[in-house]
């Protein structure tokens, strides 16, 4: 390989789009436990949907995990035996508060978490679970991952890359009724900040009768499908170029003029 072209950096991600038992953690760990297992090829990265352990529930006490729980335990099991790294988000008790955690567990089974900041009033999430105020910026293999939650999606100055980060990740319960809001505002999120865009969701019905069609994909930094939104159940894999990336940016350089900005 020529000296003056480093190696290319490229992550293979697998996305599982799955129905979830409700509340009911066991049977929902064993779903994925199968899919995981199903997966033959080596990936970099697993991403499951928002609450993997419980759906969309508004009744955090049925389903709370600690950070020393079961649940957690099963995904640093998962990553050290698949030898990959897998985030998702769940219910979390901390402190005697509630949240909708994004977890992020290596391959040697080190986590990074994030707490989702923008919480879905119309469910009244707001009303039981705490909202995170940090945004986390992941780096491995030589990518720098932001990871967010479903409402997340429509609050873009949040989700604005002033990290340059690559790859923005969402997890999602986002229902039938909405879903072309999902499709259309995953693609602004990747021209918006010129970066790959995975979106995971769930398919199937809750106990609320919400209908969710999945429409798991991956956008890359101009907003071209790499995987086009899927309504079936299954795990779909997608290899991401990071000298592509860096590549367009060099050539097309939108980031160098975004706005400087604060939250408060």
């Amino acid at each position: 390989m020529n000296p003056f072209h480093p190696r290319p950096k490229t992550m293979k991600t697998a996305l599982i789009q799955t129905e979830l038992s409700w509340e009911n953690p066991n049977e929902n760990k064993a779903l994925l436990q199968e899919k995981i297992n199903a997966i033959s090829q080596y990936v970099d990265l697993i991403v499951l949907p928002e609450m993997f352990t419980s759906g969309f529930t508004m009744n955090p006490k049925n389903v709370a995990q600690t950070m020393q729980g079961e649940a957690i335990s099963w995904l640093i099991e998962t990553a050290k035996s698949k030898n990959c790294a897998i985030t998702g988000s769940l219910v979390i008790e901390e402190n005697g508060n509630y949240f909708n955690r994004l977890v992020f567990v290596f391959p040697t089974g080190e986590i990074q978490t994030y707490d989702k900041r923008h919480l879905f009033t119309l469910a009244g999430e707001d009303k039981v679970y705490t909202a995170g105020k940090e945004k986390l910026i992941v780096d491995y293999k030589g990518f720098k991952i932001c990871p967010l939650i479903c409402y997340d999606l429509r609050f873009p100055v949040f989700a604005r890359n002033v990290e340059d980060y690559d790859v923005l990740i969402y997890v999602a319960n986002w229902p039938k009724p909405r879903v072309n809001a999902w499709d259309i505002l995953l693609k602004a999120r990747a021209v918006d900040n010129m970066s790959y865009v995975i979106g995971v969701n769930r398919v199937g019905l809750d106990e609320n009768n919400h209908e969710y069609v999945g429409h798991s994909q991956a956008v890359d930094f101009l907003g071209n499908y790499i995987q086009e939104p899927q309504e079936i159940e299954g795990v779909f894999i997608v290899e991401i170029d990071k000298n592509e990336l860096l590549e367009t940016r060099e050539k097309l350089n939108f980031l160098n003029d975004r706005d400087e900005f604060k939250l408060v």
